[in-house]
């Protein structure tokens, strides 16, 4: 099937109680990975592209992902999203409009709180014309290496939250609750009084947790159950698929091996693999 819009996406993950995975991809076997799983256990999902892994990384640019995500959503019976993760470039989002993404991330949290508003709320309106859904960031999603996980002053404030998200215009709200970006150095620990406090305030928006990398099973279900309905995932569907390959270059070592082609055939396995068991955590 097309592409799914992800405005109808979250609708079901709202009327399920749930959240959609929303998947950072950074070629075709990681593509290949989420769009198999969520076919196997009929899981609707978000590929999701983070700018800077072309910026820095110099993997898939934008275009590139969509071209692929397109090709193999078109094979699938499941609802496939294309979302655009932490850009702050209205140049970029433009581009990823165009070529197909149906939801984008204008990241203005690094502003001040009166300029984020109003940066968001000029990529809103645009977006709204072309049916595009945009999310937001308050609050402010930091790194776990560095403690922002632990860090209450980065959390999110309810109060600031009800006004960014009428002033905005914003379709999703990131919001940080004691999540953090990377590979956390303890066991973090969602403020789900705050995540109420949150959804109250914003009447209900659709909010999102980015930073979804070991954060135990038993609070994501919480989590999700109390309002979140966009979870990011990116961390350790990358490391694992780091490891796939390591293991296969070791086992091959001192060998004349030249059947590259094997690589791809078995990250693409594990990395289904991965992701089938992470979906047992969605109700759709």
């Amino acid at each position: 099937m097309a592409l799914e819009k992800t405005y109808d996406i979250i609708a079901s993950a709202r009327a399920h109680n749930t959240a959609v995975f929303s998947v950072i991809c950074i070629d075709y076997n990681t593509i290949a990975g989420v769009i198999r799983s969520a076919e196997e256990t009929q899981t609707p999902v978000l590929v999701q592209f983070l700018p800077e892994h072309d910026h820095i990384y110099h993997a898939m640019n934008l275009e590139g992902v969509a071209a692929v995500t397109k090709e193999l959503a078109a094979k699938v019976k499941v609802p496939i999203g294309l979302h655009l993760d932490h850009c702050y470039s209205y140049e970029e989002i433009r581009r990823a409009a165009d070529c197909g993404y149906l939801s984008v991330m204008y990241d203005g949290s690094m502003f001040p709180f009166d300029e984020n508003i109003e940066k968001t709320k000029t990529i809103a309106d645009e977006m709204h014309a072309r049916g595009i859904m945009v999310e937001g960031e308050i609050g402010h999603v930091g790194w776990a290496a560095e403690g922002s996980d632990s860090n209450e002053d980065l959390y999110t404030d309810p109060k600031a939250a009800a006004r960014f998200a009428e002033a905005s215009g914003v379709d999703l709200l990131a919001i940080a609750i004691g999540n953090a970006h990377g590979f956390y150095t303890g066991t973090p620990h969602l403020d789900i009084d705050r995540l109420d406090q949150i959804r109250e305030a914003t009447n209900g928006l659709p909010l999102v947790l980015h930073g979804g990398s070991g954060i135990p099973d038993d609070q994501l279900e919480v989590a999700f159950a109390h309002g979140i309905n966009k979870f990011n995932y990116g961390t350790n569907y990358l490391w694992d698929y780091y490891r796939t390959v390591e293991a296969f270059v070791k086992r091959h070592e001192g060998e004349a091996y030249t059947n590259i082609l094997d690589i791809p055939v078995e990250a693409v396995d594990r990395l289904t693999a991965h992701m089938k068991d992470r979906y047992r955590l969605c109700r759709f």
